[in-house]
């Protein structure tokens, strides 16, 4: 029996649990493993160019990554807080809070590129999720300055880790030990925690 083409094609284990998740089918990626190995499907070449985590290591004074997150608000409302770490410095920034991403998140994309400044020359990949928040203008502001836009897999938040660790950090140190009663004590909280992480923080 002829195999499906995403396997004729030699892909790795885990890049066919990326696209079933996609496909909202929920399988561990060890199955999907024992599925290939039954079926004599060898493991997928190793590449030529870099992996991942070279790639990022190369490239870091060009890397960007952005990210949301929720916080629960004690006046019931959930909000939308948008961040966006250089890989090169660690340095984080929040550049906004709202409780409709949609109609705000290009203003934030605008709004980055003005803070860049000359440096926005020097940044040539901006890592995202998947996320439907990030709308095409969004992704059209930065590729109008040249810089490219790299979605991370599905369900893979270690292609994101810095960005990621970024926010377990807030969660863990801040969001989770303060009562945020609006938006307004949201930012202001945020601000501070910025300000700690860093200045005072050493980078890992």
């Amino acid at each position: 029996m002829a195999h499906p083409p995403f396997l004729r094609f030699r892909v790795g284990y885990r890049r066919i649990h990326g696209e079933l998740a996609g496909l909202g089918i929920r399988i561990a990626p060890s199955t999907v493993w024992e599925i290939l190995t039954k079926a004599g499907i060898d493991p997928t070449p190793r590449r030529t160019g870099p992996t991942w985590a070279q790639f990022l290591r190369a490239q870091a004074e060009a890397i960007i990554a952005t990210d949301f997150f929720t916080v629960d608000l004690l006046n019931g409302s959930q909000v939308y807080c948008l961040a966006v770490i250089k890989h090169a410095t660690c340095r984080v920034h929040v550049l906004g809070v709202t409780g409709n991403p949609a109609a705000w998140v290009t203003q934030q994309a605008r709004n980055l590129l003005m803070d860049l400044d000359d440096h926005a020359e020097k940044i040539k990949f901006l890592i995202r999720d998947r996320d439907s928040k990030f709308v095409a203008a969004f992704d059209a502001v930065f590729q109008s300055a040249g810089i490219r836009i790299l979605r991370s897999p599905v369900r893979a938040p270690r292609a994101n880790a810095i960005m990621e660790r970024r926010i377990g950090s807030c969660r863990r140190e801040v969001l989770d030990r303060i009562l945020v009663w609006n938006q307004a004590h949201l930012r202001r909280v945020l601000a501070e925690y910025e300000d700690h992480y860093n200045r005072y923080r050493p980078p890992r």
